[in-house]
């Protein structure tokens, strides 16, 4: 089945929007467009709703009602239980919470398995556990291809190892790691996992049941929703691990690792991505499945999207002289989020692609460790390209024709 990309942009206010016209828009891992479903609730939560949720008079009823139906809805699609989701302000600070529950349960001298290859949100609050006497080991990536290769794991794990931590595909490198694989390792040796997928969600909502680990993050504002993180966290391990919320919510699974209170409004839009998933699947002949199943067909959709006009892209910089691809040549193996290390700082090249209508970025992306396990300087950064199932084929030869002139 073919994604009709007219439906899925008339989904995208921003695709109506007079100033963008013209605009090719390559930076949707820092950020993706707002689908309409969640703009209108937000604003509809605003004029509304916006007073203290969950009391009997009826803006505060029904504002309740709505965050309620975002953990609903979005579970659902994931495969996972109501309350094994939970909402906080960023994917940054969620870990940065998880991070304080482990330091709590582990002992001194019991391990935890990073990687070199994560962004730092997903690394950073792990290793400062070093500090309280918790044993961090690197599972590093291959210097030339950046991959993590599931053998190099097992030779970290042994009975000291409570977690392993590492993302379903890097911001940097974009091959998507083999998480059913990874985890059943982990799981085999004693250990819980826990994924980073900020930078693969964007191009599918998975059914984190079925892939099988015990906390997976990802970041709304990268889902086309507002700026929030999600969380899930699987019963067995959050009943386990102390509660870092209010003494009082400590009996309430997705409240036991959000220490503040959250954003009602944000939450509440957030049931607008599964309004977007429902009506891209019904739209494509979906309408009659279940949640999972509903995220599941708009999931292959995006990704057989996004696999045929990303392949151009890589073909035409894979052997370019100055350019570095780095991560895999071939779509089916990655997110079509590209990163070129060139012969230069990248930043410059950005601003110089802006002039010809592409909207894409140069830096570090907070991935200082796989750039520099790859030799690449921070400092000189990349020039990062990436892209979602609402790109279109002729926005990518527009980025085609501008790096011609611009490389």
């Amino acid at each position: 089945m073919t994604l009709d990309l007219d439906f899925v942009r008339a989904q995208f206010p921003a695709f109506s929007e007079p100033s963008l016209q013209g605009q090719a828009f390559f930076e949707n891992a820092g950020g993706s467009y707002a689908c309409g479903a969640v703009i209108d609730r937000l604003t509809r939560f605003y004029r509304q709703r916006k007073v203290q949720p969950y009391s009997a008079y009826e803006a505060s009823r029904l504002g309740g009602e709505e965050m309620d139906e975002a953990r609903t809805r979005l579970s659902a699609m994931l495969g996972v239980a109501r309350d094994e989701l939970s909402f906080g302000p960023s994917t940054t600070q969620n870990t940065y919470v998880l991070a304080q529950a482990f330091r709590q349960w582990m002992s001194p001298g019991e391990a935890i398995v990073v990687t070199n290859q994560d962004h730092e949100a997903n690394s950073g609050p792990w290793r400062r556990l070093a500090d309280d006497g918790i044993e961090i080991r690197e599972w590093q990536i291959d210097p030339d291809s950046g991959r993590l290769n599931p053998e190099d794991l097992e030779d970290l794990l042994d009975e000291k190892v409570r977690l392993v931590s590492f993302p379903h595909c890097s911001n940097v490198v974009g091959e998507i790691n083999p998480v059913i694989e990874i985890t059943a390792i982990a799981h085999a040796a004693g250990a819980f996992v826990c994924v980073d997928g900020v930078s693969y969600a964007p191009h599918g909502f998975p059914n984190v049941g079925e892939l099988g680990p015990d906390i997976y993050l990802f970041s709304s504002y990268k889902t086309y929703g507002p700026h929030q993180g999600i969380m899930v966290i699987r019963r067995a391990l959050g009943d386990m691990l102390p509660n870092q919320g209010h003494h009082f919510n400590g009996g309430t699974l997705y409240k036991r690792f959000t220490p503040a209170g959250p954003d009602h409004a944000q939450v509440a839009a957030c049931a607008g991505m599964a309004d977007y998933v429902d009506a891209l699947a019904g739209h494509h002949g979906g309408g009659d499945l279940d949640p999972a199943g509903r995220a599941a067909l708009a999931h292959d959709l995006m990704r057989a999207h996004e696999v045929e006009i990303l392949q151009p892209l890589l073909d035409a910089v894979k052997s370019r002289n100055a350019v570095r691809l780095l991560g895999p040549s071939d779509a089916e193996h990655r997110a079509p989020t590209v990163a070129l290390a060139l012969n230069r700082p990248a930043e410059p090249v950005a601003a110089k692609l802006a002039e010809y209508g592409i909207n894409c970025g140069g830096g570090d992306f907070y991935a200082h460790r796989p750039l520099e396990a790859m030799g690449v300087d921070p400092e000189q950064g990349v020039l990062r390209l990436s892209f979602v199932h609402y790109t279109s084929r002729a926005e990518v030869d527009q980025l085609l024709n501008a790096l011609d002139d611009v490389l």
